[in-house]
C-alpha cells in the first residue's frame, strides 16, 4: 500500500429493528471523534486523514461500536484516496468552497 496519509471516507448503515439508526450512527461517529486523526463529518459519509493502517483500525472500532451499541447488522461503504509518494490532505481537496 502506501507510507503516505490517506483520505477515508466511510459511511456505515445501522439496521435494527427497535433501535433509532442516528442514535447509533452516533456511537460511530464519537470513535472517530475521540481517535485523534483529523475528521470531517459530511451529510452522506465521515471523511478522515491518517495513514492507512490507522485510518482502517478507527473504521473497525467504529464499525464494532455500532454493533455492540445494538445494532442487528450493518451496512458499510469506503470510498479510499491514496497516491503513490505523496500524502493526500484536506487542503488540497478544497473542502470550503
Amino acid at each position: 500500500m502506501t507510507d503516505h496519509l490517506i483520505t477515508l471516507g466511510i459511511q456505515i448503515v445501522p439496521k435494527s429493528k427497535s433501535l433509532d439508526t442516528y442514535a447509533l450512527v452516533d456511537e460511530a461517529i464519537a470513535i472517530i471523534q475521540n481517535s485523534g486523526l483529523p475528521y470531517r463529518i459530511t451529510p452522506f459519509e465521515t471523511v478522515m486523514v491518517g495513514k492507512y493502517d490507522e485510518v482502517m483500525q478507527v473504521a473497525k472500532q467504529a464499525q464494532e461500536a455500532v454493533l455492540k451499541a445494538g445494532a442487528d447488522e450493518c451496512l458499510v461503504y469506503f470510498r479510499i484516496h491514496y497516491r503513490k509518494g505523496a500524502d493526500v490532505t484536506f487542503e488540497e481537496k478544497k473542502l470550503d468552497r
